[in-house]
């Protein structure tokens, strides 16, 4: 997941297709989502970044990959979205061919800045070098992030040492990651609405139970007019740390596995998005676990996202307010007291 670019060049979109992936009702996908193949998701293709760690190649976790035996070639040019000046140390780092690999990639997604759409040594499989633009905002204000092309993706695969990836299955790696992402983006969007404006406001909406707060978020956007979009301001993939609430609910599996069994998330994001509160910008961090779900009968893979914003002071108080309401509309009989649907 999370494999966004920084540096973005237009490019034409693929045809549209439905996904299997089940996502959160409202999500907006980009018109030109690629199709997503059937294939087993009890089995997914080696070498698949679903699966893999984002930036383990940096980390001291305890995931063990094969070494690299391959390498992509250097043909990108400068980049155009990175905050960092390379400018001033370009000259020291040109001829520095020891320099470590944190020092390679970009900071805004930990990803390497060179990636080439030239096919790899012995690559047998044509891949597209076309790339789409998703649905979400970059933080410095330039447009959407870009997802990566096949070609793209592959060469990073092989340059992060997984040599033994299939090409061949490349083109649905790109298709699932584009649209887990985009159903990620879509759960950030529900929490920015709900407590964007204040936990207060939060309330209000939570205490009138899950199943009405968009009704009742629609009415207050339509009293208090419209407010500045969030942004994605960067991400970083956080395979090998466990959240708190996975390792609870595996812990709890354990315990009542009826109730709580399942298998431990197989990713982990971090997502830095911009908040507008007051006409000033204030940085939240939103904390993503990504599930594999039993497949459906026809072979397509099925995938949940446990997506809350991080266990800071103001999100931990988010998240309390959110269940709280809930559980408060739930007891104090909110659904009985409601009025039903109008009578025609």
């Amino acid at each position: 997941m999370g494999w966004f670019w920084a540096d973005t060049t237009p490019t034409p979109a693929a045809s549209p297709s439905a996904c299997p992936v089940k996502h959160t009702p409202g999500s907006q996908m980009p018109a030109s989502h690629p199709p997503v193949q059937g294939n087993n998701a009890a089995a997914p293709p080696r070498g698949c970044p679903m699966h893999t760690a984002t930036i383990d190649a940096l980390s001291g976790n305890s995931i063990s990959h094969p070494s690299s035996t391959s390498s992509s070639s250097s043909s990108a040019g400068a980049p155009s979205g990175c905050p960092v000046p390379h400018a001033q140390r370009g000259a020291a780092s040109s001829d520095n061919s020891g320099a470590s690999t944190l020092s390679k990639l970009n900071p805004l997604n930990y990803m390497f800045r060179d990636l080439s759409q030239a096919p790899a040594p012995n690559q047998t499989v044509a891949l597209p070098t076309s790339r789409e633009e998703s649905t979400i905002p970059r933080g410095d204000g330039d447009g959407n992030w870009e997802y990566p092309s096949p070609q793209q993706m592959y060469n990073a695969l092989l340059r992060k040492g997984y040599t033994d990836t299939d090409a061949t299955a490349v083109e649905s790696m790109v298709a699932v990651h584009n649209f887990l992402n985009e159903g990620a983006w879509a759960e950030i969007i529900d929490w920015e609405r709900r407590f964007g404006r204040g936990l207060a406001r939060g309330w209000k909406i939570s205490s009138r139970g899950e199943e009405n707060a968009e009704a009742v978020t629609r009415q207050f956007e339509r009293q208090e007019g419209s407010e500045a979009e969030p942004r994605l301001i960067r991400f970083q993939g956080r395979p090998g740390e466990m959240t708190p609430k996975a390792a609870m609910v595996q812990f709890l599996g354990r315990v009542y596995p009826s109730k709580f069994g399942t298998e431990p998330p197989f990713d982990r994001h971090d997502w830095y998005v911009a908040r507008n509160v007051n006409g000033e910008e204030k940085q939240v961090r939103y904390v993503i676990d990504y599930y594999s779900g039993p497949p459906e009968p026809t072979g397509e893979p099925v995938f949940y996202l446990d997506v809350r914003p991080a266990m800071t002071v103001s999100g931990a108080a988010e998240r309390l307010v959110r269940w709280g309401g809930d559980v408060w509309w739930r007891a104090s009989g909110g659904a009985a007291r409601a009025p039903g649907p109008p009578q025609h």
